[in-house]
């Protein structure tokens, strides 16, 4: 069975082993698994029944891992994708007025859409139009981000009264719970401990449980009613399809799918050093994406916690087929899972941002040109809480500053496409 799997995922030419794969596959998964109850609860803030919302988000994050994994070969794991879910319910169904059956068939003709780019010559096109600092700092922002939600899951920084941001207060519990695994975490991680990220989990939930702030009776609560389970599976609806509105929400849904997993993908390939894996990699995200219109949840994406697994050692879709699996046994266990605490999950979002983080050495500072837009993305991508809105104003600023200092020709002509459709939404969500 070992050599198959060998053979199949290419263990030793990728200098790793099973059991490291599978031990990265848990640390991914239990870095990402508060999705199942944040995803679930944002999708009902669309009308979708809670329960159906929780199912389908781990259907979704199942099948998107194990297709990840046998067709992609990457260690990346594709769940419903923060900010993404909120543009579904609080812009698509909110704000446009779209029923979320309808809001879904947005999602699976996007996703049609992100196929139609990652199985043609448009991927490497679009891929290839990118220039090496957005890419760049597109990596970095998602790892100011990552660090920034650790913080904040982790109540060491919060909303500040006569600031945006303040410092929590080390009264606090789960502050002072926080503070004591992240350092547990960093010194484990710096003396390279295997299995670091674990052993951060299991420690930081003993803290946690120390100073009383996990609620054993949360294990008693009800399990999922069957007969509402599966409520929202194939529920998309098409009556709105010949409507303005339904290919506005198409448009921004698809912009913010294609652009901002092909800096996802690139960025994670990249890290593990195995740029060879994007192709395969992109062409599974987009039919994850596509599918989970189907599935009854709003798209998949790369999610940048996929950084914990790489970073635990995992370097292929073994690590990926791991997570998916623990999904699916997830879905008996939700009790359980709910007792781990954000105080232990921030510890190693805060570590894995601050990783991310060091590729702002890759940028060149010295040509204002590149280095002011790519900045613009690392800035915006965390401080406007929009992954979408920090890539695209980069991208609107690079074309602007060559123009300016006279190297308008270095700009490809697809980007200049690419910036004005999404100059073109800017304009039409906030000045139309």
């Amino acid at each position: 069975m070992f050599n198959w799997m060998d053979r199949f995922f290419g263990l030793q030419e990728n200098d790793t082993t099973v059991k490291r794969e599978m031990t990265a596959g848990l640390i991914g998964f239990f870095t990402v698994v508060y999705i199942i109850a944040v995803n679930a609860l944002i999708l009902s803030e669309a009308g979708m029944p809670l329960e159906a919302a929780i199912v389908a988000t781990i259907v979704a994050s199942v099948f998107g891992c194990l297709l990840m994994g046998f067709w992609g070969n990457a260690p990346i794991l594709l769940v419903p994708g923060m900010g993404i879910n909120a543009l579904f319910s609080y812009t698509m169904v909110q704000s446009m007025g779209l029923s979320w059956q309808e809001a879904l068939a947005v999602v699976f003709v996007s996703g049609v859409i992100f196929v139609a780019v990652a199985f043609t010559r448009f991927a490497k096109m679009l891929s290839a139009a990118v220039p090496h600092s957005l890419k760049e700092a597109i990596t970095v922002g998602l790892g100011l981000f990552l660090m920034l939600i650790g913080l904040e899951k982790g109540g060491i920084v919060e909303r500040g009264t006569s600031s945006i941001l303040a410092l929590g207060s080390l009264a606090d519990a789960h502050v002072l719970a926080t503070v004591l695994t992240v350092i547990i975490a960093v010194v484990l991680f710096i003396r390279n401990v295997p299995g670091n990220f674990l052993i951060t989990i299991v420690v930081g939930t003993i803290i946690a449980a120390f100073f009383g702030l996990i609620d054993l009776g949360s294990m008693n609560e009800s399990s999922i009613n069957a007969a509402e389970a599966f409520a929202v599976f194939g529920a998309l609806s098409f009556g709105n399809i010949l409507s303005t509105t339904f290919w506005v929400a198409v448009f921004s849904l698809t912009m913010v799918l294609v652009f901002e997993n092909i800096g996802l993908v690139h960025g994670q390939v990249a890290f593990i050093e195995r740029p060879e894996k994007f192709s395969r990699a992109f062409q599974a995200t987009s039919v994850s994406a596509m599918t989970s219109g189907i599935f009854g949840t709003s798209p998949t994406v790369a999610t940048v916690e996929s950084a914990a697994g790489m970073t635990a050692g995992g370097r292929t879709g073994l690590t990926s087929i791991t997570a998916g699996l623990l999904f699916l046994i997830a879905s008996f266990f939700i009790p359980v899972i709910k007792l781990i605490p954000d105080s232990a999950i921030a510890p190693i979002l805060i570590i894995i941002g601050f990783l991310m983080l060091q590729n702002i050495k890759n940028l060149d500072m010295k040509d204002m040109s590149e280095s002011f837009p790519a900045l613009l993305i690392v800035a915006l991508i965390p401080f406007t809480y929009s992954i979408a809105d920090g890539i695209a104003i980069g991208f609107i600023m690079y074309p602007i500053l060559k123009i300016a200092v006279g190297r308008g020709r270095e700009v490809s002509p697809t980007l200049y496409v690419i910036a004005s459709l999404f100059l073109a939404n800017f304009i039409f969500h906030y000045l139309g």
